[in-house]
């Protein structure tokens, strides 16, 4: 049973070792493997295309040497057939025993050199006659009669064209089919790249996909970090080490900010219901004292008195900002349903009005028909109008109009509340949005606020989906547009 078992467990390890190999481990044999493999079919068409070359050349080198040779053969047969003519003829007039012999030598030779011509031509017709025509003359010294001899002389060099023609077809043949050989031979070094380059395409993009999957999944969780979600994408059991290592931080540092947002809440939380109940006794007895309702008080004291209730006042502010942007803070989604915005509106500058009374400024309001009823998250939609009408209230001029404005335009809620006073630069635009950012104007109640207003106006039109710019318009200084898209009540 204990050899079973090893056996087994080297069955198991030999088939897991090639697994093991194929493995990345690294981003370096990441991208040296993704490499190589795109160059796969680079290095396989350049072989063929070797291969192709080889065989083209072989093909050319043949068929030069056989036209070469055929040429060399052929003048070499029709010399010969004319010297056979002129012996010939000269021993029909003067016979003699030396014409005799070179007739017959050449004769011979010309057989000779014809026979493995003609079996180099493919079915030559001239071939056979001529053989028929070399023993018809090779009986010449009976031949009596010019005409006979004339006749077999004719029908020799009639022979002699008609094989000049048969090389010449053979030749063009020959031509013809390296033509077709290399034709044929370009169309597959065609197909074969378009072949190789639509896989070396395919594995480039499956190399690139092995590359940027672990790069989108490290970007995926510093997304989910960045949107302060609680759960993190599942961590990966294999990839690259330096890139799963890159992960591991990240789960940590996604681990350490949520223990820190949780101080962070608690802290906020207790902080500002601890110290609202004795601000508002302490703010109490300093209205006491200011009304002197517990004796009299001189130039001095009554200064100090002053300095104790502004303190009060921007204490009780930073408080109230507090708490807002801590509930803010829990609110993790929101409730969205139909709400009355003219409604919201009022109710927000009825909570203001004594800020507006004290400050002079009126509000002029414009909202469009089909925006009296808009789906929406009320609360988070107050938020946003009672930040931006205190800001505009604090820092805008005097005894001058705040516009509030909404409407549709591309698909988008758009909810302007602009008021005149001091422009805001190009400095402070870049992060007047960020919690516990002032800018360096001054306000109207001489109250240091919180910097929290303007981040609480941004995180509710983030969680309602739209965002909060500022932009320029002609009838004020400073307007702030918030965007949030239509929906439909589900």
């Amino acid at each position: 049973m204990l050899k079973q078992n090893a056996g087994y467990v080297m069955l198991e390890d030999t088939y897991t070792k090639p697994s093991r190999l194929l493995q990345i481990r690294s981003l370096k044999q990441l991208i040296l493997g993704s490499f190589f493999v795109a160059l796969v079919p680079l290095f396989t068409l350049l072989w063929q295309s070797q291969s192709d070359l080889a065989k083209l050349n072989d093909a050319i080198v043949k068929q030069t040497q056989f036209f070469v040779a055929t040429a060399g053969t052929m003048r070499n047969l029709e010399s010969m057939a004319r010297d056979i003519e002129r012996l010939m003829r000269q021993h029909f007039v003067l016979p003699n025993a030396t014409l005799k012999q070179l007739n017959d030598d050449t004769l011979t030779l010309f057989q000779q050199e014809l026979e493995p011509f003609c079996q180099q031509l493919s079915d030559s017709d001239a071939c056979g006659k001529l053989h028929r025509n070399l023993i018809q003359l090779g009986n010449y010294p009976s031949m009596t009669d010019k005409l006979v001899l004339d006749a077999h002389l004719a029908s020799f060099t009639q022979a002699i064209n008609a094989l000049s023609d048969d090389v010449k077809a053979t030749v063009n043949q020959r031509v013809s089919e390296q033509q077709s050989f290399m034709s044929a031979l370009q169309q597959k070094q065609a197909w074969s790249t378009a072949a190789l380059t639509l896989v070396s395409l395919i594995l480039i993009l499956f190399a690139a996909k092995l590359i940027t999957k672990p790069v989108n999944k490290l970007k995926n969780i510093i997304a989910a970090i960045a949107d302060n979600q609680n759960e993190l994408p599942v961590k990966s059991s294999s990839g690259p080490r330096e890139l799963v290592a890159v992960e591991k931080d990240l789960y940590l540092l996604h681990k350490r900010i949520q223990q820190l947002e949780k101080v962070r809440t608690a802290l906020l939380r207790h902080a500002s219901h601890e110290l609202k109940t004795p601000l508002a006794s302490f703010k109490e007895g300093c209205a006491l004292l200011a009304e002197e309702m517990v004796g009299q008080l001189n130039k001095q004291q009554k200064e100090v008195v002053n300095l104790l209730q502004a303190s009060t006042n921007r204490l009780n502010l930073l408080i109230e900002k507090l708490l807002d942007y801590n509930a803010l803070l829990q609110q993790a989604e929101p409730s969205f349903e139909q709400i009355d915005t003219q409604q919201i509106i009022n109710e927000c500058l009825t909570q203001n009005g004594l800020a507006l009374k004290q400050s002079l400024c009126t509000v002029e309001t414009d909202i469009a028909d089909d925006c009296q009823l808009i789906v929406s998250d009320a609360e988070l939609f107050r938020r946003i109008l009672d930040n931006l009408i205190s800001n505009a209230v604090a820092h805008g001029t005097e005894a001058t109009a705040i516009y509030i404005k909404l409407h549709q335009a591309m698909g988008d809620y758009v909810l302007d509340v602009a008021n005149h006073g001091n422009e805001i630069s190009a400095d402070d635009r870049k992060n007047i949005f960020e919690p516990f950012k002032r800018g360096l104007l001054t306000r109207n109640d001489r109250v240091i606020g919180a910097g929290l207003g303007l981040s609480i106006v941004s995180d509710c039109a983030r969680l309602l989906g739209g965002a909060v710019s500022i932009v320029d318009v002609k009838y004020a200084s400073v307007c702030f547009r918030i965007k949030l898209p239509l929906r439909d009540e589900s």
